[in-house]
C-alpha cells in the first residue's frame, strides 16, 4: 500500500462518517439536479518526493499524463483557450466549463473565461517566480495565486479550485531541494484529488529541473474536501479494494538546467504504476 492509498482510504472514511451535508450547493449534474455533497474541512497531507512518496493512488487508474497536459496549458501556454487545449493536448473535459461568447486570450473563439492561464499570463507569473528564485532561492515570496477578483468581474467562468501554490528551498548535505505547497478551496475527493496533486507535483518538478535542483516535499491543503451524493457507491467500492503492491513514481527525463518552457509531456514518465481495475465511472458536477 502506498502512502497515497492509505491517506485516500482514511479521507474517504472520514468524509462518510464525519462529513456534513452541503447547503445551497452551486454545482449541478448534467440533468440539472443540484449536486449536493458530504464534506470535511481542513484536509492536509504531506509527501516527501525525495523519498519516493508520490500522491498517486493505486485504488483506481488516474490519468496522470492528461493532468500534466492541463498544467502545461495553464503555466507554459498561459492560455484559457479550449481550442488550444483540444488541438495541442487532446484534452476535452474542460469543455463543460466553456463560457459562451468569451474570446480566449490568444484570440480563439472558445474559452473558459478570464481564468487559470489567462491570469497567469496577465501577471507574468512564471517568469516572476523563475526570476525571484534565480536572484535569491531563499526568498519567501514565491507564490502563484490564481485568485484574481478583477478577472472574475471581467467574465463568467469556474472560479479556480487549485488556486495557490507556494515554493521554498532547503539545502541538505550540499543539495538544494525545492518544496511546494498546493492550496485548494474545494476538491472532488474521488474524481480530482490525485489528479490535482500530481499536476502540481509535475509543476514542482519542472521548476526544480529548470534550476538543477532536487524535488523535496509536497504539501497539500484542501479547505473543503467532498464526495458528491451520487458517488457513495464508488466510495464504498474504493474502501473495499486492496491496493496494488506497486510503488509508482513520476520521472522527468530531461537534463538539469532544462528551461521550464522547453519541457514537454513526453519528457514525463510514470513508472511502476499498476492500478486496480476496472475503472470507476463518475457523473461530473458542473
Amino acid at each position: 500500500m502506498t502512502k497515497a492509498d492509505q491517506i485516500f482510504k482514511e479521507q474517504i472514511q472520514k468524509i462518510l462518517e464525519e462529513g456534513v451535508w452541503s447547503e445551497q450547493a452551486r454545482p449541478k449534474y448534467k440533468d440539472g439536479t443540484v449536486a449536493n455533497s458530504k464534506y470535511i474541512t481542513g484536509s492536509f497531507a504531506a509527501y516527501d518526493l525525495s523519498k519516493g512518496e508520490f500522491p498517486i493512488t493505486t485504488l483506481r487508474p488516474i490519468a496522470i499524463k492528461s493532468a500534466i497536459k492541463e498544467v502545461l496549458w495553464i503555466y507554459q501556454d498561459q492560455s484559457n483557450s479550449l481550442d488550444l487545449l483540444e488541438g495541442k493536448y487532446n484534452v476535452h473535459y474542460w469543455n463543460e466549463w466553456e463560457v459562451a461568447g468569451e474570446v480566449a486570450n490568444n484570440g480563439d473563439s472558445r474559452s473558459i473565461g478570464q481564468r487559470y492561464g489567462a491570469v497567469v499570463k496577465k501577471h507574468d507569473m512564471i517568469q516572476r517566480i523563475l526570476t525571484q528564485l534565480a536572484e535569491n532561492p531563499w526568498n519567501r515570496r514565491n507564490v502563484l495565486s490564481l485568485w484574481d477578483y478583477e478577472a472574475f468581474d471581467q467574465s463568467e467562468g469556474l472560479l479556480p479550485c487549485a488556486f495557490q501554490t507556494m515554493f521554498d528551498v532547503r539545502r541538505v548535505d550540499g543539495e538544494i531541494y525545492l518544496d511546494a505547497t498546493l492550496t485548494q478551496r474545494s476538491n472532488d475527493m474521488l474524481v480530482a484529488h490525485h489528479i490535482n496533486a500530481m499536476q502540481y507535483v509535475a509543476l514542482q518538478m519542472m521548476i526544480a529541473k529548470h534550476f538543477g535542483w532536487k524535488v523535496g516535499k509536497f504539501f497539500y491543503f484542501i479547505n473543503n474536501l467532498h464526495i458528491y451524493d451520487n458517488q457513495f457507491e464508488q466510495a464504498s467500492e474504493l474502501l473495499r479494494r486492496e491496493p496494488s503492491a506497486c510503488q509508482p513514481k513520476l520521472l522527468l527525463n530531461v537534463p538539469d538546467g532544462t528551461n521550464f518552457f522547453d519541457i514537454r509531456i513526453d519528457d514525463f514518465e510514470l513508472v511502476d504504476y499498476q492500478p486496480v481495475k476496472p475503472q470507476l465511472k463518475f457523473d461530473l458536477a458542473i
